[in-house]
């Protein structure tokens, strides 16, 4: 092996201390970010704004130590804290509640998806459509906006549900407050310009300091604006929940909900933001590292966090390289919580409910909406269910009305394929179903059937009509099955296959099976008895192959 001379050895320590370099700036930019941020996702769950500190710093922690993407950052998260939120409300309606429920509630989501981690469950995160996925974020969006329009208007709020909410608003019309909704309104703007305009320029933080600057200039306290207040300052300190397995069996539906939620969005920032080494992410690992990162902020008392799709995006664009990024931002996160609590006591309420309502904004698909109601009716209304469920609802009940929706429309999308039948291409070896415009040929008693979709129990029976009845048409003397497009087989479903075979040896026929490419679909042929009921010798590489060896008559293409 060549020695290392001290060039290259110059050069590696330029190359690592400019990483380190990058990784700081980076850091300093999501600090600006995450600051307002955290606090306006505290306050939307109804938490003091430096426990959102508490958590960011814990999860930052948690999933740095756990985590294989170097650019991921977790944190308090606006996509869940709605749901946990409603959830919790509910809960407590019924007296169902625990004392220190966020925490536990934490607590339960990261063993959740530490579990989930472990056994390799990312394929979990493709559950929901992106019909489905859009439409929950939808309706997310209208319950951010709705419990942040009190506090831009400078007036009461009430309620959990989105009903009662909308009431407090149309009585409380009467007493807006003008220069609250002005500091809202002006740092939506601010924000929305800045994330046009100059996105490296942290919007939401220079409008939060602009906004406090008036408060106390023009001692607009006395005007009317609601203010944070004086924060307490110092470390946090853990409260350990009351662990009564009665509490723990009522918050786990929700805990899975919102694990389910959390690895779906956890998976997404993981493959939008591949490593700077251009890795393949490893989605398992990450949804340890987001499980950790719900361990140390529920060991920190605060509650569910999530990974951040646009934290994350202010990583990678600043140019982080690892996960120093995101440790840098939480040492200063940490600083201002335990130090600079008295900072925060002038910021105006207003001010943050503009930044939710961005948030809000941002998180809702308009593009994507439009692109599916263009394309597809039937997924386009897919969406508006799904945004109408979450809405009107319980959160938590929404979301499990919008898996179940994803589920359907993928069985409905199952059980809609039918039987087709293949003609040959003229002059050829190649049985395709019929196109427009391009005439097949047919072979006299020979049925070819091919099926495009998994073949199960949502279908096996369509698909047993669908044969039978093209065979009662036709009266083949060779019917084959061309078993390319058919990945898997249930047990039901190869049921359906015999009563073919069975139909077909009634009638004089033979039913051969051809082109069974997949390794699960053969398997499952044999393993169901199929191949042992029609003869190995029936099972060929292709349809050309079948009809020449069991329809001997038929002439090869010219």
């Amino acid at each position: 092996m060549p020695p290392v001379s001290s060039s290259d050895k110059n050069i590696s320590a330029l190359g690592r201390a400019g990483a380190f370099g990058r990784d700081l700036l980076a850091g300093l930019t999501l600090a600006a970010i995450t600051i307002p941020e955290q606090m306006a996702t505290a306050r939307l769950g109804g938490f003091e704004p430096q426990i959102g500190f508490y958590a960011f710093v814990a999860a930052t922690l948690g999933f740095a130590l756990f985590g294989a993407s170097r650019l991921l950052t977790a944190g308090a998260d606006s996509t869940i804290t709605p749901i946990f939120v409603s959830g919790l409300a509910a809960l407590a309606a019924g007296g169902a509640i625990p004392p220190g429920a966020a925490t536990l509630l934490a607590l339960l989501v990261g063993l959740a998806l530490v579990i989930a981690g472990l056994l390799r469950l990312g394929w979990v995160a493709d559950l929901l459509s992106v019909p489905v996925l859009t439409g929950f974020l939808a309706g997310i969006a209208v319950h951010i906006a709705v419990s942040q329009l009190p506090g831009l208007l400078g007036i009461p709020g009430g309620g959990h549900h989105i009903a009662g909410q909308l009431a407090a608003l149309w009585h409380g019309l009467g007493g807006v407050n003008l220069i609250s909704l002005a500091i809202g309104v002006g740092t939506l703007l601010t924000v929305n310009l800045c994330e046009r305009f100059a996105p490296r320029v942290p919007g939401a933080l220079l409008a939060l300091v602009a906004t406090t600057a008036a408060v106390v200039l023009f001692k607009l306290e006395t005007h009317g604006v609601a203010v944070l207040g004086a924060l307490p300052s110092g470390w946090p300190s853990f409260v350990p929940p009351v662990l009564d397995w009665a509490d723990i069996r009522s918050l786990v539906p929700l805990a899975l909900v919102i694990a389910l939620v959390v690895m779906m969005q956890t998976a997404t920032v993981s493959r939008s933001f591949r490593d700077p080494d251009g890795g393949e992410p490893k989605v398992d690992r990450d949804f340890i590292g987001v499980g950790a990162a719900n361990l140390f902020a529920g060991l920190a008392s605060t509650f569910p966090v999530n990974a951040s799709p646009p934290r994350t995006a202010v990583v990678a664009e600043s140019g982080g390289r690892s996960q120093l990024a995101a440790a840098t931002a939480a040492l200063i996160v940490l600083a201002l919580a335990v130090a600079g609590g008295s900072l925060l006591a002038q910021v105006p309420v207003a001010a943050l409910a503009g930044v939710l309502l961005f948030v809000a904004q941002r998180i809702v698909r308009v593009d994507v909406i439009r692109r599916i109601a263009g394309q597809s009716r039937s997924e386009f209304a897919l969406v508006l269910l799904t945004a109408v469920a979450i809405v009107w609802l319980p959160v938590e009940t929404g979301v499990a009305v919008g898996i179940g929706l994803s589920l359907l429309h993928g069985v409905w999308m199952t059980t809609r394929s039918e039987p087709v039948e293949q003609l040959r291409i003229p002059g050829t070896t190649i049985w395709w179903p019929p196109e427009p415009g391009r005439h097949g040929e047919q072979v006299a008693g020979v049925l070819v059937i091919a099926f495009p979709a998994p073949l199960l129990f949502a279908n096996a029976e369509s698909f047993r009509l669908g044969v039978l009845a093209a065979v009662a048409e036709r009266k083949p003397s060779l019917l084959v099955l061309d078993a390319g497009g058919i990945p898997v087989i249930d047990y039901t479903a190869a049921q359906a296959l015999l009563a073919v075979a069975e139909a077909c040896r009634r009638r004089g026929g033979t039913f051969a099976i051809a082109r069974a490419e997949s390794v699960r679909a053969l398997q499952a042929l044999q393993d169901f008895g199929v191949v042992a009921e029609i003869g190995a010798e029936h099972v060929f590489h292709s349809v050309e192959e079948a009809v020449r060896a069991l329809a001997p008559a038929v002439r090869e293409p010219s």
